[in-house]
């Protein structure tokens, strides 16, 4: 009878570990959707909600430009359902045809698409809306300016497209990812009206210096100027850095933003010799919302990080 009891009571404790390990197996089998940088990371998790797992390809504090995924990336890229790319950056030419070599199921899918894109000669263009099905088709446009989510109108165009490639990937959950796309517009939209307000209040600067020319959309978005430090992606020579001083004066420049990856020294010596204030930003921080509001009030003269 004792044999039968503790045969019995064995069998309740393992059945009633089993569905334990299920659940955790389960927590751990979502469908991965692997992007490029962090801001779009957000976009993404804000509409797919916690029915997929997103990765980010370029870590935080890494350039988008020059950053290399390590083997242990390339592996777990093979686990994914799907590629998200930002469109342009200088990652993704150099890397999206390997990519897609090491990872031939993944469906890619451009997230600059119906963005009205700048390049070198301030022209746009206007890519045709078709979803990637393969890394072959880069519509590559040499000169474009790639950094596109620093933009709240082109914000609300990227997660039109994330909308459309998650009904893509899993149309089951349609209804799901349209109302979070809304309560993401929603926010979008509040962002934008923030900025205007305090790109509207007497004094705000209508210039402004930058290291490396990130916010080329955000300038456009509100009419502003922006000056890059940066020649062509090389360092200023002497000429160009008194160019660059003469400029900050005449057009009354009050603020030099600078990014965490790129050196600061002629960014401290242009403001050592104008007075202008060296203000950290991050355009590739995942919270979007709050580096975008950073910028507007740092042209408020406000402090930011509030």
């Amino acid at each position: 009878m004792k044999k039968i009891y503790f045969l019995l009571l064995a069998t309740i404790l393992i059945a009633s570990c089993k569905p334990k390990s299920n659940q955790s197996n389960k927590a751990g089998d979502k469908p991965v959707i692997t992007v490029t940088l962090e801001p779009l990371r957000y976009f993404t998790e804000a509409i797919a909600g916690d029915l997929f797992t997103v990765v980010s390809m370029v870590p935080k504090g890494a350039s988008p430009e020059t950053y290399d995924p390590t083997p242990q990336q390339l592996i777990e890229l093979t686990k994914s359902k799907a590629y998200f790319r930002i469109g342009y950056i200088g990652f993704e030419q150099v890397w999206m045809e390997k990519l897609s070599e090491n990872a031939p199921h993944l469906q890619f899918y451009d997230m600059s698409e119906w963005v009205e894109l700048i390049d070198g000669d301030a022209h746009p263009h206007h890519p045709p809306y078709a979803s990637e099905t393969s890394g072959q088709e880069h519509h590559h446009i040499d000169g474009v300016e790639p950094h596109i989510w620093n933009s709240t109108a082109n914000a609300q165009v990227i997660a039109r497209n994330i909308l459309h490639a998650l009904i893509a990937l899993d149309q089951s959950n349609k209804m799901a990812y349209i109302d979070r796309y809304k309560q993401l517009c929603e926010r979008i939209e509040r962002t934008d009206s923030l900025i205007r307000k305090q790109l509207s209040a007497p004094g705000a600067d209508r210039a402004f210096m930058i290291y490396h020319p990130a916010l080329s959309y955000f300038a456009r978005d509100y009419g502003l100027h922006q000056i890059p430090i940066e020649a062509g992606g090389k360092e200023p020579s002497p000429a160009h850095l008194k160019a660059l001083i003469d400029t900050c004066k005449s057009e009354k420049v009050h603020v030099i933003f600078v990014q965490p990856e790129f050196d600061r020294r002629n960014a401290e010596l242009i403001a050592k010799q104008t007075g202008t204030r060296i203000v950290d930003i991050n355009p590739l921080s995942y919270d979007w919302e709050a580096e975008m509001l950073d910028i507007a009030k740092a042209l408020n003269g406000l402090k930011t990080g509030l």
